[in-house]
């Protein structure tokens, strides 16, 4: 079965882009996986991150942050950025969404919550209209 691809690219794969990954892996429509990947990856996922999952019963503590590559783009049907600045890469899909997130490495882990809650329902949204397009 072909499996139609989300990639989610941030500026070093190390908290947002993980976050909407593993949400959209959670809760996937049939058919679909999600990626994620950035232009500077840290050496690491956040702390914070995986943390933050953990409370929502999702293991990212084996995650490596990843380069954004053309051949990860050229497998993705939906491109979305995650972050807001100035740095966030440019994603090449079929589909290209820009969802402007605060960095959550740089707040308070309650702040963070709040950013993992936003990213949660907007991949939920995400899923909603895959759906209805099926």
């Amino acid at each position: 079965m072909f499996l139609k691809t989300v990639l989610f690219a941030c500026v070093e794969n190390s908290f947002r882009s993980q976050v909407a990954e593993a949400y959209f892996n959670k809760f996937a429509p049939e058919g679909w996986t999600a990626l994620s990947a950035g232009i500077k990856p840290a050496a690491e996922v956040h702390p914070n991150a995986i943390l933050l999952m953990k409370e929502e019963g999702i293991d990212i503590s084996e995650k490596k942050p990843q380069a954004l590559t053309v051949e990860l783009q050229i497998k993705a049907d939906v491109g979305i950025t995650v972050c807001g600045s100035a740095e966030c890469p440019v994603v090449y899909a079929k589909h290209v969404e820009s969802w402007d997130m605060p960095d959550p490495a740089k707040i308070s882990l309650d702040e963070a919550r709040k950013v993992r809650n936003a990213i949660k329902s907007k991949v939920q949204q995400l899923i909603g209209k895959i759906e209805k397009s099926s």
